[in-house]
C-alpha cells in the first residue's frame, strides 16, 4: 500500500459491528477499509443456527448472515484486507496502522471492532462439538436445548449469568466448577444456589464432552474430582463453556485506556475514545450484551460517529 495513500476511515474487524460500519461508512461515500483479522466474519462463523436476528422469523447458519453482511458492505465500495490488525500508532496523523504482513495503511479515522473471543477449555472434543452441543453463548444457543439437560463450566459472573438464564429453557442446569466455592458476586451466588433447577458439581474439572459415536450431539461430560481423583459422567444433551471472553484489544494495548479485563473505554454518550478519530464498536467495548443484533448497532453508531467527525474536520482544516 503506498505511503501516499491515505484512507477516510479504516475499520480493524469483521464481524456484525465492524460490516455494519462499513455499510453505514460506505454508503457515506468513506471508501472504508476492512482488515478482517484472523477469523473473518468474527464469532458467527462458528455458530450454526442463529435465530434470534431481526429479519429471519426461520432463522440462518451464522456463516451465512455473515456472509450477507460481507456482500452488503462491498456493494457499497468496501476494500477487503485478508490481513490482520497487529498495532495501531495514533502519535502522528493520519493514523497508521501496521500490519502482520508487514504492510501498513494510513488514515484520517480508525473504527476499532475487533470483538472478543470466547476463553474454551482447550479440549479436543470441545472445539469438535462446537455448534453440535457444544456453546459458549447461553443467550445465542439456549432456546436449542428447550425442556433439555445441560452443563454449564465455571465459577464467575458469567458461569452463574449463563446458568440462570438456561433454567427458562432447559429441564436442569448442571453447574460444574474446579473449586469449592463460586468466585462469582455474593448475589449472583445466592440466585443460583436457592434455584431448584440448577445442581452444582463441586471440585470437578471437565476431562471430556462425549457424543453419540457420530459426532452430531453431545451426550454428556466426564469429569474428575480433583480431591478424590475419581472420574465420573455427567448426563446432558449440551455443554456451555462459561469462563469469560477475552476483547481482542492487544492491538490498541497501551493506546487506548481500557479496563481491568481489557474492554476499551469509550464516550457515554458515542462511540468516540479518548482518541480524537479513534471509535469503538461491539464486543471490544461491549462486555455486558454480547449479541449480534447489539454490535451491529454498535457499528452504526460508529459509522456516524466517525462520518460526522471526519466531516467536521474537513471544514476546519478548510476554514480560512
Amino acid at each position: 500500500m503506498s505511503e501516499k495513500h491515505i484512507h477516510s476511515l479504516v475499520i480493524i474487524g469483521s464481524g456484525p459491528a465492524g460490516l455494519t460500519a462499513a455499510i453505514y461508512a460506505g454508503r457515506a461515500n468513506l471508501k472504508p477499509v476492512v482488515i478482517e483479522g484472523m477469523q473473518p466474519g468474527g464469532q458467527l462463523m462458528i455458530t450454526t443456527d442463529v435465530e434470534n436476528y431481526p429479519g429471519f422469523p426461520d432463522g440462518i447458519q451464522g456463516p451465512e448472515l455473515m456472509e450477507l453482511f460481507h456482500r452488503q458492505a462491498e456493494r457499497f465500495g468496501t476494500e477487503f484486507i485478508s490481513d490482520e490488525a497487529e498495532s495501531l500508532d495514533v502519535n502522528a496523523r493520519p493514523f497508521r496502522v501496521h500490519l502482520a504482513s508487514g504492510d501498513h495503511l494510513l488514515t484520517r479515522a480508525v473504527i476499532l471492532a475487533s470483538g472478543a473471543s470466547a476463553q474454551w477449555l482447550g479440549l479436543e472434543s470441545e472445539k469438535r462439538l462446537q455448534g453440535k452441543g457444544v456453546s459458549a453463548c447461553a443467550t445465542c444457543d439456549g432456546f436449542f436445548f428447550r425442556g433439555k439437560v445441560v452443563a454449564v463450566v465455571g465459577g464467575g459472573d458469567t458461569a452463574m449469568e449463563e446458568a440462570s438464564y438456561l433454567t427458562h429453557h432447559a429441564s436442569k442446569v448442571i453447574l460444574i466448577h474446579r473449586r469449592d466455592q463460586f468466585r462469582a458476586s455474593k448475589i449472583m451466588q445466592e440466585r443460583v444456589l436457592s434455584n431448584p433447577k440448577i445442581e452444582v458439581v463441586w471440585n470437578s474439572v471437565v476431562q471430556e464432552i462425549l457424543d453419540d459415536g457420530t459426532g452430531s450431539r453431545v451426550t454428556g461430560v466426564k469429569v474428575r474430582n480433583v480431591k478424590t481423583g475419581e472420574t465420573s459422567v455427567v448426563p446432558c444433551e449440551g455443554f456451555f463453556v462459561a469462563i469469560g471472553h477475552k476483547p481482542n484489544t492487544h492491538i490498541v494495548r497501551g493506546v487506548l485506556p481500557a479496563d481491568e479485563a481489557g474492554y476499551v473505554h469509550h464516550h457515554p454518550d458515542s462511540s468516540r475514545t479518548d482518541i480524537p478519530g479513534v471509535f469503538v464498536a461491539g464486543d471490544v467495548h461491549d462486555h455486558h450484551y454480547r449479541q449480534a443484533v447489539t454490535a451491529a448497532g454498535a457499528g452504526c453508531k460508529a459509522a456516524i460517529d466517525a462520518e460526522r467527525w471526519l466531516e467536521a474536520e474537513a471544514q476546519a482544516s478548510s476554514a480560512p
